[in-house]
């Protein structure tokens, strides 16, 4: 079985304006950092056989301050992105699960399938080992309700520098 750590990258200034900030890159706000650098302090006695993070740099620079003290490279992704919000992104969040978006908006559909592709990946290429990896809180919705076999709104919120560990089968 292979253990997954599963966090959502510190704050960013848009996370604190409630902006749509999906495939942008974003900047740590300094309470970011020092959220990293707590999740780095907690699991710096944990033995992680990988780490792996979303390519956008608010979540890659979250992964780097955490992996700090275990000497492993981060190994990014654009799997594990956030969702792609289209025409709507840099725009204020209104309900992040509305029944209809513009065409341009990544469907619900495509951000689980995205899901099962990174979950599939990381069982086939690290069975039986244990990883975190850093991605965004609509992406780590996906990835928890495909590991539960649940809806995506039936997954509880992830905050800034939340975690989840999950078995995968």
């Amino acid at each position: 079985m292979t253990k997954l750590y599963l966090v959502r990258h510190g704050e960013t200034q848009g996370n604190i304006e409630h902006i749509l900030q999906g495939q942008m890159q974003g900047e740590l706000t300094e309470n970011g950092i020092k959220q990293a650098e707590a999740l780095r302090d907690k699991f710096a006695e944990v033995y992680f056989d990988a780490f792996i993070s979303s390519d956008l740099k608010r979540a890659s620079e979250t992964c780097r301050i955490i992996a700090e003290p275990h000497d492993l490279p981060v190994v990014t992704t654009p799997v594990l992105r956030e969702r792609d919000w289209g025409e709507l992104t840099g725009k204020a969040v209104t309900n992040p699960f509305a029944a209809e978006w513009p065409e341009t908006v990544e469907t619900e559909a495509q951000i689980m399938e995205r899901a099962r592709k990174f979950l599939t990946s990381v069982k086939e290429q690290y069975p039986g080992k244990v990883i975190l990896a850093v991605g965004h809180g609509i992406m780590n919705r996906a990835i928890q309700a495909v590991v539960y076999g649940r809806d995506m709104q039936d997954v509880a919120r992830m905050n800034n520098g939340d975690i989840r560990i999950l078995e995968l089968k």
